[in-house]
């Protein structure tokens, strides 16, 4: 093959890729009905109008087939919610994967808990059930359980122990928008599923997030905490008057999603399946091609998943098939390569730079928080391993044809077979 990109060859991809958030004509139309209705909060007076962020709502609702979802501001804000909602309280403990975004883990901090980090599976880098079930103490409150990249967690081995042990179970669907587990979408089997719409996720609106839930009180409650106790009555409002009551049965606060963002939403909610059988057929292409160059794992599909939701691509590298690089090497020879941007997977929470729960405000000096918060309690060998031979690369790659996967498998072999010249690269840096 031609000389690397990264040292002076041309590089394999020259053309762009598919774009990523997307919008349409339908979207821009809406936005401009928002724009012009005089109202673009919830808070807002009653202009005669069904709400975007109700109309999103239902139809959210209706896409997962379960009663109620209530959107917020963003994912970090709907965990928050989905927490307070199931009750966890100060000094609970919360479950959470020891790999996984940090707001998973600070939005615990937040509502003065203890998240217990749990170390993960290695096949699908999700939330390992057997130690999940080692990590069960007399103080866990909450089971916090992420659908990570491409992988859906094993729902039937962590449905089964919230049952056994009547720990309520809270899915973070936030990668996972439309995946399928036994021919549910997840977010329904936990008793409360989170999702976030932030821009890079597969439905999206810029900033955004929503909590779905089958429990009419939950429902109630989350109203309640994302618009500072109010909600929406149940019969209907006169013209200029607030659409919201007052019930202050919890204590609230305005984490409510903006009429904007919920006219985006409802109208890319409509083109979520396909973009996704889009992913989910050129992974499987990808997937394949990978296979014959050798040393390239992706995370398993278990059986019982029927849809899968690419929101990163992720590989695993056998580092000695590839001379015994090391992960930052070859992946700044794929951003060469390519020119998208490929990263590890995020860094295990007990060595995230971003997860510093020891300087929360919310640590009380004068009891034993500090100590249980101390990231460096918890061991995750497995998240640790992953760090070091894991890539991953954003879904918009896969929005393409056959062509830009071909290309993806044509860098990696391009990177396999210059491995020599990287590692002498390597030494030099």
């Amino acid at each position: 093959m031609s000389t690397l990109a990264t040292l002076g060859g041309q590089r394999v991809r020259e053309r762009p890729w598919p774009k990523w958030p997307r919008a349409d004509a339908n979207t821009e139309q809406n936005l401009l009905d928002v724009l012009r209705s005089g109202r673009w909060a919830i808070s807002g007076m009653f202009n005669g109008e069904k709400l975007y962020e109700r109309r999103f709502a239902d139809a959210f609702a209706t896409y997962h087939n379960i009663p109620y979802c209530v959107p917020a501001t963003n994912g970090s804000s709907a965990l928050t919610m989905a927490l307070e909602a199931v009750g966890v309280q100060y000094g609970d403990e919360v479950l959470v994967p020891g790999m996984t975004w940090v707001a998973c883990a600070s939005s615990v901090v937040r509502v003065g808990a203890i998240p217990i980090l749990v170390d993960v599976e290695p096949d699908t880098l999700c939330m390992s059930i057997d130690a999940a079930r080692r990590a069960i103490a007399p103080r866990t409150r909450a089971i916090m359980l992420v659908h990570l990249y491409c992988a859906v967690a094993d729902l039937d081995a962590f449905v089964a122990l919230s049952e056994e042990t009547g720990i309520p179970l809270i899915e973070d669907c936030s990668q996972a928008h439309g995946a399928m587990w036994r021919n549910r979408r997840v977010g329904t089997f936990g008793l409360t599923g989170v999702f976030s719409m932030q821009d890079t996720k597969v439905l999206t609106c810029g900033e955004g997030g929503a909590v779905i839930t089958k429990d009419p009180q939950i429902y109630d409650l989350l109203q309640q905490l994302r618009a500072d106790g109010r909600r929406y009555p149940v019969t209907p409002v006169s013209f200029g008057q607030p659409e919201l009551e007052e019930v202050g049965a919890i204590l609230g606060r305005n984490m409510c999603l903006s009429e904007f963002h919920a006219a985006v939403l409802l109208d890319r909610l409509q083109h979520l399946d396909e973009e996704n059988r889009l992913r989910e057929q050129n992974a499987n292409y990808l997937r394949s091609l990978l296979n014959q160059i050798g040393g390239v794992q992706t995370l398993r599909q278990a059986p019982q998943v029927d849809a899968l939701t690419y929101y990163q691509f992720c590989v695993r590298l056998d580092l000695n098939a590839f001379g015994r690089l090391d992960i930052e090497t070859i992946r700044r020879a794929l951003v060469a390569e390519l020119g998208v941007f490929v990263e590890q997977v995020d860094s295990p929470l007990n060595s995230n730079v971003l997860y510093n729960p020891l300087r929360s405000p919310r640590i009380n000096k004068h009891d034993n928080m500090a100590a249980r918060l101390d990231p460096g309690n918890f061991d995750l060998p497995v998240a640790t391993r992953a760090r070091y031979e894991c890539l991953t690369m954003p879904h918009k790659v896969l929005l393409g044809d056959k062509r830009d996967v071909e290309d993806i498998a044509l860098a990696f072999s391009k990177v396999k077979q210059h491995c020599e010249e990287l590692l002498e690269l390597q030494q030099t840096v």
